[in-house]
């Protein structure tokens, strides 16, 4: 017999008699046994035999498993077993644990998921349970027997408890033994142990050393490292525990056990790297403190004494779970303080859809703790709240700690490195923008180094983001005079001669914006500024020196502003800009007036100017103080001037007349070179402004661009010999003879004549033009060559066929040239040679024989065409021959090496024509209908022929070789 210390008999018999007086009990206890096994239980046989372990332990305890047999073994140090124990082991619904975790005294029927026979060996006793001993403990009670059977045998196995004698090993004062069924694999349940028993030395702070199958691991306390000594490498652990009891309130709504338990304890535990760097988690369980089912989405593990089910899976959620969980989110500030400032964000939950209830509830009161909490390193020393902290929009070293100064509660500029926008965004830590950085500082007061290092952080950002330099466009920017400039846009930041730089500090020029030197920063001309030279320098005064004249005129002093702008002209090299010319200058008699309305004293310029323009005189004191070329430079005339514009769009140069010369284009110029102040020469001095204008290599480009403005305008605005140069020809011009005059001798370069407009040639090209030559041809006064007509009359209609300007855009004269010579109001246009037959030459005007050139011209003229002012059609006797049948003809074909034409003509002995005026005896016409009729003679043949064939320039040879082929030979 067995000694048996704990009374097994008593407890065997009073679940036996519970049983025999109600076997509904004993259905009851067997269900209630396999769903805690197969339910709740399954898979947390290590957990439950830690567990078991821990609380017997208190502090410092081990847990030793091993395989003996075939028999799972786990030996514990602490507490031996005790009668309270068993009977709590031999009960479903009690526990002997008073204290902390384990309150259900359920887990031990984990065993039953690889045992039918599991045995707890103390130094104070052991106890046995069994599957074959229950079975035969009932044997003898039908009603029991026929319950077992009902349910195939199977039984309830942790109600009935026997003694045993078996003792513990050395060293531990407690082991279960739990023979494994044959379907249990003992070395895969032990290797599945060993996976878990980092996490349970973690979860159980009353276990320090777990032994799975000899192998070892420990837990080391260090402050708030925990540190887990394995196989491997050693994990680390950062932890931060809070403890506390239950609110009367809550206990209130608990059960009366439970309100002898009212400690609790949270534990955070954050795994660590080897290099101490935390390893936030992706997703977890909560631990309570053994793992349950409710997914967690935190970067820490929680540990802590949540109520839970009795399947021990699930948190049991009420007013103990709200205030536990509320004390784990007002302790996990705690945990983040414990890192390193630089790495504190990497544990903030990040947003996102919750894994579980719990998880829900746990991540937003973790989150409205770390807002409230001072955790956050703030920028220059210090702590923050993230509920007032505001960061940087973008991470630049040195930059947080310099605007600090300024703008209270920034973040350390390490945050604002994107790694850590996440979280900054799951706290609500608003981002300050550059711009707003820039409109903070703006106003406040520093030394220049300040805004030098300022540059120097800023340096960065705005070399790689086009965003950065548009926010920064309002940057604060000191300047050597005193001033601040807000924002780098129009300031020069100057690295030549200091003695400059102080001549130009000191200078009364509100305009001149140089940059202090101990701020100058090359990032500034990213942003705006531009690069330190005299040339810069003379650009930034581009605004004062356009309203010089106007602020001189409402009152303001400008005198300062002259000298500075010639001396950085004259430093720079004395490049001209178009801008100068607004530079209040004093004239001869101390008036302040523009460069561009002044000439040097002396200029040649002076001699053909007319006396009332207005261009003054400098004055002679600044003229004698800088050299010529700087004067000129400056835009003070010595010569006329130039202006050029690469991209004109529009005729807004304040040239003369310039609207019209742009309006002569068919499509507007894309490049405009002119001069200035041609309108101001005197009428009788253009030879000599002519001459002046050659001269200049500048002036002299311009004048002989055949289209651009300076010979539009001289050309029709000049005077020589008192008109225009466009109303004279050179005089070796013969083809223009009687049209134009002669331009008498002027001592002008040739060239120079051309260019202006004198012409060589016959050229209609505007409508201006064309009335122009129509008005020379009706002047009854000119003595015009009959051949020079023809060609202004074909020159008219080509022009008006090339689409060189519209028919509607002419008026033509009342009176028109004839081909004959006179001008008469009353002709026509011929429009086929064979009607001069019944026309008189002073009665017509021809454009040669092209009969469209006839239509046009006709049009241009608004006259009507010959051939529908003369209604003729022949009234001789004549015979329709084709031209093959005419020897004559077909002999002069062949020796012109031609082919026939097909077709032919009408001849007659004598042709006859009858019109209004009567019967004409003509040599040969084309009726309307386009029929040839000829009189039989060589020359009328061949002026049909010609004419139907369309080689009517021919007629003459055609004439010969019909008349004597033998010509052909001569």
């Amino acid at each position: 017999m067995s000694r048996d210390p704990f009374e097994t008999a008593a407890l065997r018999a009073s679940v036996l008699a519970a049983w025999m007086s109600s076997p509904t009990r004993f259905r009851e206890d067997a269900n209630a046994e396999e769903d805690l096994y197969l339910g709740g239980y399954r898979d947390r046989l290590l957990v439950e035999l830690a567990q078991n372990a821990a609380d017997a332990a208190g502090s410092g305890g081990t847990l030793r498993v091993t395989l003996v047999d075939g028999e799972l073994r786990a030996a514990n140090t602490g507490r031996p077993l005790d009668a309270q124990g068993v009977a709590a082991l031999s009960s479903l619904r009690a526990s002997a644990k008073q204290r902390g975790v384990g309150q259900f005294g359920l887990g031990f029927a984990a065993v039953l998921a690889v045992t039918d026979a599991p045995r707890v060996v103390s130094e104070t006793g052991g106890v046995a349970f069994s599957a074959a001993d229950t079975t035969s403990a009932i044997a003898d009670h039908p009603d029991l027997a026929a319950r077992a059977a009902e349910r195939g045998g199977r039984v309830p196995v942790l109600r009935l408890v026997w003694p045993t004698d078996e003792a513990p090993p050395a060293g531990f004062a407690t082991e279960v033994r739990l023979p494994l069924r044959a379907d249990v694999d003992g070395e895969a349940l032990l290797a599945r142990f060993a996976e878990e028993a980092p996490d349970l030395l973690l979860a159980l702070s009353s276990l320090s050393r777990v032994e799975i199958a000899g192998t070892v691991w420990e837990r080391t306390d260090e402050d708030d490292r925990l540190t887990i000594h394995g196989p491997g490498e050693p994990q680390a652990w950062l932890v931060h525990r809070a403890t506390g009891e239950l609110s009367a309130d809550v206990l209130a709504t608990l059960g009366v056990e439970a309100r002898e338990r009212p400690q609790w304890t949270v534990t955070w535990a954050l795994r660590l790297d080897a290099d101490g760097a935390p390893h936030p988690l992706a997703e977890d369980v909560l631990h309570a403190p053994t793992p349950t089912d409710e997914r967690m989405s935190l970067p820490a593990r929680l540990v802590a004494t949540v109520p839970i089910e009795p399947s021990r899976r699930r948190a049991r959620l009420g007013p103990a779970a709200d205030e536990v969980l509320a004390a784990a989110g007002a302790a996990y500030p705690g945990l983040i303080a414990k890192l390193p400032a630089k790495r504190r964000t990497a544990l903030v939950p990040r947003t996102g859809f919750p894994l579980s209830e719990v998880d829900d509830r746990v991540r937003g009161l973790v989150l409205a703790a770390l807002r409230r909490a001072e955790w956050l390193p703030a920028a220059g020393s210090g702590w923050l709240t993230p509920a007032r902290a505001r960061v940087l929009d973008v991470a630049a070293p040195g930059l947080a700690d310099l605007l600090a100064e300024v703008i209270p509660d920034l973040a350390d500029g390490a945050l604002s490195d994107p790694a850590h926008a996440g979280a900054l965004s799951a706290l609500d830590v608003p981002r300050l923008r550059l711009a707003e950085a820039v409109a903070a500082i703006t106003g406040t007061s520093h030394p220049p180094a300040w805004w030098h290092r300022l540059y120097t952080a800023l340096a960065p950002v705005a070399d790689a983001d086009s965003t950065a330099r548009e926010e920064l466009g309002g940057l604060p920017v000191p300047l050597a005079d005193g001033r601040t400039l807000p924002g780098p846009r129009g300031a020069v930041r100057y690295d030549g001669d200091p003695e400059l730089l102080g001549l130009l500090s000191r200078a009364d020029v509100g305009a001149l914006r140089v940059v202090h030197p101990e701020a100058a920063h090359p990032i500034l001309d990213r942003l705006g500024a531009r690069t330190g030279t005299a040339a810069d320098l003379l650009d930034s005064l581009q605004e004062a020196v356009e309203r010089s004249v106007d602020d001189h005129e409402s009152g303001m002093d400008v005198s300062g502003l002259a000298p500075v702008v010639l001396r950085l002209l004259r430093d720079s090299g004395a490049h001209p800009r178009p801008w100068l010319g607004a530079l209040a200058l004093p004239d001869a008699v101390g008036d302040l007036r523009r460069a561009d309305e002044l000439a040097v004293p002396g200029s040649p310029l002076l001699d053909v100017l007319d006396p009332d323009s207005p261009v003054g005189v400098l004055s002679a004191e600044v003229a004698d103080a800088w050299p010529r070329h700087v004067l000129t430079a400056a835009g003070v005339l010595d010569a006329f001037a130039v202006v050029v514009d690469e991209n004109p769009t529009g005729p807004d140069h304040d040239l003369d007349d310039e609207a019209a010369w742009w309006d002569s284009y068919p499509t507007p110029p894309t490049r405009l070179v002119g001069i200035r102040d041609l309108d101001l020469v005197a009428a009788d001095a253009w030879p000599t402004a002519l001459r002046l204008l050659a001269t200049e290599p500048d002036t002299w480009r311009a004048l002989v661009d055949p289209i651009g403005y300076p010979a539009w305008w001289v050309g029709r605005h000049a005077r020589l010999h008192g008109a225009a140069p466009t109303t004279w020809r050179m005089p070796d011009a013969d083809a223009l003879a009687g049209l134009y005059d002669p331009l008498p001798d002027t001592g002008i370069d040739p060239r120079i004549l051309i260019a202006v407009g004198v012409r060589t040639e016959l050229a209609v090209h505007t409508a201006e033009d064309a009335e122009d030559l129509l008005r020379r041809l009706a002047d009854p006064e000119r003595d015009i060559p009959q051949g020079v007509v023809l060609r202004a009359h074909r020159a008219l209609a080509d022009a008006v066929r090339d689409d060189l300007f519209d028919v509607e855009d002419v008026h033509p004269p009342e009176e028109f040239r004839t081909v004959a010579g006179p001008v008469t109001d009353d002709c026509a246009v011929l429009d086929g040679p064979w009607l001069l037959a019944v026309l008189a030459e002073d009665e017509v005007i021809s454009a040669g024989p092209d009969v469209a050139a006839a239509e046009t011209l006709a049009d241009l003229l608004d006259l009507p065409l010959a051939s529908e002012e003369v209604l003729g059609e022949p009234v001789s006797a004549g015979e329709h021959v084709p031209w093959a049948d005419l020897g004559a003809v077909a002999a002069a074909c062949d020796l012109l090496g031609e082919a026939v034409p097909p077709g032919g003509a009408v001849v007659h002995d004598k042709l006859v024509v009858r019109t209004d005026g009567g019967d004409h005896p003509v040599s040969w016409w084309v009726t309307d209908a386009g029929v040839a009729h000829c009189a039989d003679t060589p020359e009328a043949l061949a002026r049909a022929l010609a004419w139907t064939t369309d080689r009517w320039a021919e007629r003459h040879t055609f004439t010969a070789l019909i008349e004597d082929p033998a010509l052909y030979l001569r």
